[in-house]
Formats: structure tokens, sequence, C-alpha cells
């Protein structure tokens, strides 16, 4: 039976905290193999990737028994609540085997119209990102802080990520590449951690594509809860993901989907 003493964001906070503990001694060790999950192509995953979700199903099972989950390493759970658990236990594994500290936990609770709650956590460098209708708020090594996205007006003025530059198919490359002609810096390959930055206030935009649910379902309630506006490239939602466009504010969004549509 759910355990209602403990409030939905302890139990994220709980599910991150155990995520990092099994991901941790896995982090810069020399000698940790990769597994390719593709035929063509390079999508690792690691022991890091399968023991964090193991770890995180773990503590759900224990505080919320009857809510779904959806993860990126294991099957599915139906639950019945009506309530799912969206999980990616380190998005960014190709940093992470890399060494690069732009990886992070993704941990999302969403209902029938998309996420109510969302973590960013990075447990090497200490910062957590997470939002929901109550709060905005990162915690890191200067402290704690209210999560706010920037007011920057003009497309020339703002900066903008994507993890990959190629971007998707060569259509989305076209597209992504009308909106980084029109901005001041453009910059590659911070997985979740752009997301992150962009509800921070430190950066404007993040252009995707390709993106499943468990890689844009938190950084849309973080971003969201943080003023910020994350939709598709058609300006829908986008929490079963796709085509991902996330914006400081309403004003760089549309500049940008115009673009991006090629209007």
């Amino acid at each position: 039976m759910t355990d209602n003493s403990i409030s939905d964001l302890d139990v994220a906070r709980k599910a991150a905290d155990a995520a990092g503990a099994a991901i941790l001694p896995y982090f810069r060790q020399r000698g940790l193999g990769a597994e390719n999950k593709l035929a063509t192509g390079f999508d690792p995953v690691t022991v890091a990737d399968r023991e964090a979700e193991q770890a995180i199903r773990a503590v759900l099972a224990e505080l919320r028994p009857e809510d779904g989950i959806l993860g990126e390493e294991f099957a599915p759970v139906e639950g019945t609540s009506g309530r799912t658990w969206v999980l990616d236990p380190i998005d960014g594994t190709r940093g992470f085997i890399s060494g690069t500290p732009t990886w992070g936990v993704l941990i999302a609770l969403s209902e029938a119209d998309g996420p109510i709650l969302g973590v960013i956590d990075q447990p090497y460098t200490g910062e957590r990102f997470v939002g929901s209708a109550d709060v905005a708020q990162m915690s890191g090594p200067h402290g704690d802080a209210v999560l706010a996205t920037r007011q920057t007006m003009a497309l020339s003025e703002a900066i903008l990520f994507t993890t990959f530059p190629e971007v998707g198919t060569a259509d989305e490359r076209a597209g992504f590449e009308r909106v980084a002609r029109e901005v001041k810096l453009t910059r590659y390959g911070m997985d979740c951690y752009a997301y992150a930055l962009l509800a921070a206030g430190h950066v404007d935009l993040v252009i995707e594509a390709g993106l499943n649910a468990y890689d844009i379902q938190a950084p849309i309630a973080v971003i969201e809860a943080a003023g910020g506006i994350v939709t598709n490239w058609q300006g829908a939602p986008v929490h079963e993901g796709g085509q991902v466009l996330a914006a400081a504010n309403a004003d760089l969004h549309a500049e940008a989907l115009r673009l991006l549509q090629g209007v």
C-alpha cells in the first residue's frame, strides 16, 4: 500500500539518492565496460545504468507500489493508481563512459496529461534540480536557489544547446541550423544537463529530436516549474518524446518554433 506519510517529492529525492549511490562507484573507473544496444550505431548501456534503475525501482516498490513504472532499462510495470514514474537512470551514458559530468539521473512522476513532478540529478557534482506545481529549486555546491528561466527576448542574444551535432534527420538538422544561424552561441553534447541549465537561467534554448518519454519528462517538469516552455516542433505536448523545443520564455519559443517550421 502507498505510504501517504511521505510526499511524492520526497519519494523522488530518495529515489535519486539511491540511484546516485549505485552509480558513483562506477564513474571514471577505468575498465568500465559498455554494451551497445544497437545493431548499427552506438547506444551504450553499463552496469551502472542497470543498477541505478533497480535501486530506483526498489524505492518505488516500497513507497509507491500502486504506481506504474516506465524505465529505459527494464520492462514497464503496470500500476493501479493512474500515475507512472518515468525513469532514465543515466541520461547521457555516452558522456558517462567518457568521464564528463554532464550526465544525470532523470525521475518524473506522470499522469495522463504529462509529468507533474521532475528531478534532474547530477550526483557527481552534487547538483539537483526539482520542479513541480509547488517547487522550482536547485541545490548544489553553492547552496539552494530558486529556479527561474532567463528573460532573453531577442534570438540574437540567445544561447542554444543540443546534444548531437547532426540533431536527427537531414530535415531536422536543417531546421536546427535555421535557429542556430540566428543565436549568439551554440553548444553541443550536454544531454540532460542542458535542460537543467535552461531551468537555472544560464541558457535559453534546447532543441533535439528522436527523444523518448524517459529522456524528456523530468526536464519538462523542471523547466515548466522554472517558467519555461517545452513542446514539440509543432508547438504541441511532447511528453511522449520526439522532436523537442525547450525555451526560456514565450517570445524565444515562438521565434524558434517559426524557424524550425521554416515559416
